[in-house]
């Protein structure tokens, strides 16, 4: 399905990735899950399916195992989400892991406090390690932009972890009080099109905490669409991190209240 035949929302549904990073998760609750998820090209066949699963890497096997859509990919939180309070060392072997296990892509967080701190090659070293035993998957690097205290550091952590190898930059976990904003968002954007401008590398963004509605999920559309332009209104470059969002964006699409998941 091509750009020019997917509206807004149903480009943004392409875009999700569906997460469930719980402390309750269990191999049981996850198949379950995903068996549900299984029956979205029964029930909606005439739409795109969502981009990734992503799940804590003890779940990657159970994913893997379960899921029956093709072309959608297996994320994994690694390197110890979401503090990333560890030793390197283990942060790189849980990463090598979820790879070993069946990721295709790996989401990890920067360290904030060290970055916060100024500590900023401490913190590349970091990202260049975890590059490193990320391998081939897709290496997403979490700003924590909630925890970032201004436009500016946020622009600055964006360029770091750009330059530090990420494939593409992701505002937040959804696990402190402050997710994605706007402001976030459009900062990150404006980083990644002066990055491409300079480098001609390509980098995406992830939107993710706190996106649950279809009016949320078009003001970063619409950010993309501006700042980045129609090249980057792709599951390649855009995503957005949700799971409530979904069944706001089918009931849209389809005109009526659902709850699929």
């Amino acid at each position: 399905m091509t750009l020019e035949k997917l509206t807004a929302p149903k480009l943004c549904l392409s875009c999700i990735d569906l997460t469930s990073l719980n402390t309750t998760d269990s191999q049981e609750s996850i198949k379950n899950w995903i068996q549900k998820i299984n029956g979205i090209k029964v029930d909606f066949p005439h739409l795109p399916y969502f981009a990734a699963i992503c799940v804590y890497p003890n779940f990657i096997e159970v994913v893997r195992n379960t899921m029956q859509l093709e072309g959608v990919k297996i994320a994994a939180t690694t390197a110890c989400f979401p503090a990333s309070q560890s030793f390197l060392e283990v942060k790189c072997k849980e990463t090598e892991l979820a790879v070993q296990a069946g990721a295709d892509e790996v989401d990890v967080v920067i360290s904030v406090g060290e970055f916060r701190s100024g500590n900023l090659s401490f913190v590349s070293n970091e990202l260049i390690a975890l590059k490193q035993a990320a391998g081939k998957a897709h290496f997403k690097v979490i700003l924590e932009t909630g925890a970032l205290p201004s436009v500016t550091a946020i622009k600055e952590a964006s360029f770091l972890a750009m330059e530090a190898g990420a494939d593409m930059i992701k505002t937040s976990t959804g696990k402190i009080a402050v997710s994605a904003t706007p402001e976030a968002g459009l900062a990150m954007a404006e980083s990644i099109k002066e990055f491409h401008k300079k480098t001609g590398r390509v980098v995406g963004l992830k939107i993710a905490g706190g996106v649950a509605t279809t009016e949320q999920a078009l003001v970063y559309y619409n950010i993309v669409k501006d700042v980045l332009g129609d090249p980057w209104l792709t599951n390649e470059r855009f995503r957005i991190g949700a799971s409530r969002l979904f069944n706001d964006l089918l009931s849209n699409i389809e005109g009526k209240t659902i709850n699929y998941i």
